[in-house]
């Protein structure tokens, strides 16, 4: 699998999510988490879907349980939580790992694609981001404390290429 396009997921409803769709689009991946220090971070990337979203962005979410047990709700759990809380209304996957043998294949592919810190191919905690661009292959890596509004530079860069 080389491109963002060659894999499916399955939506927080249950729904298959064939990455395809997001085609031509500029993407940012991020594994969230609803009982973490960082889930203020949702509001952030709602903002960024809200302004960049009819120009190309898409932001898909990814629940993840694995730092902390801080995401151990059910998916309506979760899109309760998201919707009350944050307003959010871009894609959220159903929950996942990130990172061991049952990590999701997309994220296998984008930790391959962006290693972390000294070469780390693992996720360090919750509210990594990968950003893909039009082309569907990683273009940057944002560790967890990167805000959302510091990534716009890049996000108008992929938009704009």
């Amino acid at each position: 699998m080389s491109t963002l396009s060659d894999f499916t997921m399955t939506s927080v409803t249950g729904e298959p999510l064939a990455l395809s769709s997001l085609a031509g689009g500029v993407t940012l991946v991020v594994n969230v988490a609803s009982q973490c220090g960082l889930t203020p971070q949702y509001a952030g990337l709602e903002s960024l879907w809200r302004t960049y979203h009819q120009q190309g962005l898409t932001i898909l979410g990814c629940p993840c349980n694995q730092f902390g047990g801080q995401e151990p709700g059910t998916e309506a759990t979760i899109v309760q939580f998201c919707s009350t809380n944050f307003d959010v209304t871009f894609p959220l996957t159903s929950k996942l790992y990130v990172n061991g043998s049952d990590a999701d294949p997309l994220w296998q592919w984008l930790k391959d694609e962006k290693p972390g810190v000294l070469g780390s191919t693992s996720i360090k905690w919750n509210f990594t981001k990968f950003l893909i661009g039009r082309d569907g292959q990683v273009i940057e890596r944002f560790g967890s404390t990167t805000v959302p509004s510091d990534m716009i530079p890049a996000i108008e860069r992929a938009l704009a290429a």
